[in-house]
């Protein structure tokens, strides 16, 4: 059965994914970002990884999978329509 683990947790225009709890998962950055997104504090709009992801960065022996991958783009693009902003596009060699 395929991996469905949640990796990345986003927030911006006064919502998130997460929150001021979910320290343990977020770090506590991630998890106190999310907490003031969700105070109506102006933060950023951005996303967070989650701290499985460290462990399962060394298990793949410095990698990440095509799921995370897919995560980050799709949270990265919802950072940039939330902000009104676009990023470059960076292509590995």
């Amino acid at each position: 059965m395929a991996d469905i683990k949640k990796r990345v947790y986003r927030f911006g225009a006064k919502k998130a994914e997460g929150d001021g709890k979910m320290r343990e998962l977020l770090g506590g950055k991630g998890a106190n970002l999310a907490e003031m997104n969700l105070l109506g504090m102006p933060v950023p709009a951005g996303f967070t990884i989650t701290t499985e992801c460290c462990t399962e960065y060394y298990r793949l022996g410095g990698g990440y999978t095509p799921e995370l991958k897919a995560e980050v783009a799709a949270a990265l693009e919802a950072t940039e329509k939330i902000m009104g902003k676009t990023t470059r596009t960076i292509r590995s060699s």
